[in-house]
């Protein structure tokens, strides 16, 4: 249970993440999957990142729950700051980071995802943000990277979700396999992506990072300061209590 490394092959990491029973990631985790990616791309023998979860489903987002335990604010600040480190450090790892998604990817999942390099997915994956259900407004960011904006925006306010063949076809998932075959796609693409020279394929991270037309960075913390006005004003915890249902 929590964050865990390995290197199944030469040139390779994996960062899996496991918070039983669906992936909702505390604030902690997120901290700790944080530094598990960091710690991976400095890694001068790491060329690819693989990010896996086990369990039920890719990620569920933040722990509601530990929100709804706290009756100050400090479980909201740190999930804010914790899944902008998360996101932020897929983002600028120094080598790629693809995302082996399998069954859910909600909320931070999207985050993580969004930030990725590349992603294969299992044929039972869905991708959605049910933030407006669960009080908190974010992620669109991420959730703009993977599919057209206009799509982005009805997902959004609808709180639906894609699933990956829809991705495939929009060309943000690489490739869409059975759920058996998720961890052999993603060390197989992982691989490819190994084979380059290792001070190269850091030069091209930085430099496409560097050409990227939106401050991934900048964005979501914007998104989140909308989160924040949310509980402020009673209405975050009011929506989360019913899960965007009318009370």
């Amino acid at each position: 249970m929590g964050v865990s490394t390995a290197r199944p092959e030469r040139g390779v990491c994996v960062v899996t993440v496991d918070f039983p029973p669906v992936n909702a990631v505390p604030v902690q985790g997120w901290y700790e999957l944080a530094d598990a990616v960091r710690r991976a791309g400095r890694d001068r023998e790491v060329r690819c990142v693989v990010l896996a979860a086990g369990g039920r489903g890719f990620n569920a987002g933040v722990d509601i729950k530990e929100l709804q335990r706290d009756p100050g604010h400090d479980a909201l600040i740190g999930a804010n700051r914790g899944c902008h480190e998360a996101f932020g450090a897929v983002y600028g790892c120094e080598v790629p980071v693809v995302a082996a998604v399998h069954g859910f990817c909600l909320g931070g999942g999207v985050g993580l995802v969004g930030n990725a390099d590349a992603v294969v997915a299992s044929d039972d994956a869905v991708f959605g943000l049910p933030e407006l259900d669960r009080g908190a407004l974010g992620a669109a960011t991420h959730l703009a990277r993977l599919v057209p904006q206009h799509l982005m925006r009805t997902l959004y306010y609808t709180s639906r979700t894609v699933t990956a063949a829809e991705l495939h076809a929009h060309g943000s998932v690489w490739r869409v396999v059975p759920r058996d075959a998720l961890r052999t796609a993603a060390l197989e693409l992982a691989r490819e992506i190994a084979a380059k020279d290792g001070g190269l394929i850091r030069m091209a991270k930085a430099a496409i990072n560097g050409i990227d037309p939106v401050d991934v960075h900048r964005s979501y913390r914007y998104e989140q300061g909308f989160t924040f006005e949310a509980n402020l004003g009673g209405i975050a915890g009011r929506v989360r209590d019913t899960f965007g249902k009318e009370a």
